[in-house]
């Protein structure tokens, strides 16, 4: 598998992981009967939140794992912070679906995308200036 392969194989696990929590909200909105907003609903509240932290960190994550595998990357680079990032996500959303306070799996979601961002962040520019 090439860097490039790895970059299109976390790019279509991660466009999953953000349908799934989209239709989260559908089906929460369905419930609750409210189209716009979250109407004071905290599980809807919530899944909105979900999805929307998704969408705030996967796009800038999927960048710069294409950037690592255009930049031929080592390929075992393209999978750590792949890895890093969907694990991190799945984590993140379990926990925070689970419950609104901390919990493990948020903070290590959490953790775990914010290490696959600086990882991969760090690696290109390391290869930008050498």
């Amino acid at each position: 598998m090439t860097g490039l392969d790895a970059f299109a194989l976390y790019t279509g696990l991660n466009g999953l992981l953000l349908i799934a929590l989209a239709y989260n909200v559908i089906r929460h909105r369905q419930r609750s009967k409210i189209g716009i907003g979250t109407g004071n609903d905290a599980e809807l509240e919530r899944a909105c939140r979900v999805h929307g932290n998704a969408v705030e960190y996967v796009p800038v994550a999927l960048v710069i794992i294409g950037a690592l595998a255009m930049t031929s990357a080592p390929t075992f680079v393209v999978h750590g912070v792949g890895i890093l990032l969907t694990v991190g996500r799945g984590l993140h959303a379990w926990g925070l679906l689970t419950s609104a306070g901390t919990t493990p799996g948020r903070f290590i979601g959490t953790l775990l995308t914010w290490i696959s961002i600086v990882a991969g962040s760090g690696f290109l520019i390391w290869t930008a200036v050498s």
